[in-house]
């Protein structure tokens, strides 16, 4: 899921990556890791067009559909129920900023915290 984030999210082809039903997958994906697989993506899709806002002039659009939205009403509500602003007010606020640390560090520092679960 971390490296296939833009593609469509196909919880019964992770179960049986895992050789458990699509429910057990589920229930065990939020014991381990505190949400569904379903939100860990969408905060993961988050999580990168935080970067690309930061480092790109791309039409806000654009960027919401490569990072796998379809549709940017939904990246917008869910953009701003995970990190507290608007993607373009993130833009406007983060512009060019930790571009002087290592990748690892900025995504550590500005990963975002929101509580959905």
């Amino acid at each position: 899921m971390d490296h296939r984030y833009a593609e469509p999210l196909d919880v019964e082809q992770l179960a049986a990556l895992v050789y458990v039903t699509r429910a057990h997958f589920i229930r065990e994906f939020k014991r381990v890791f505190a949400e569904t697989p379903y939100h860990y993506l969408q905060r993961r899709r988050v999580e990168r067009a935080m970067v690309l806002l930061r480092h790109n002039d791309a039409n806000v659009t654009k960027m919401c559909m490569s990072v796998g939205f379809s549709s940017l009403g939904t990246f917008s509500r869910t953009f701003l129920e995970i990190v507290g602003l608007s993607p373009s007010a993130y833009r406007k606020a983060n512009a060019n900023e930790l571009q002087i640390a290592p990748t690892y560090f900025a995504m550590r520092w500005s990963r975002p915290i929101g509580d959905r679960r």
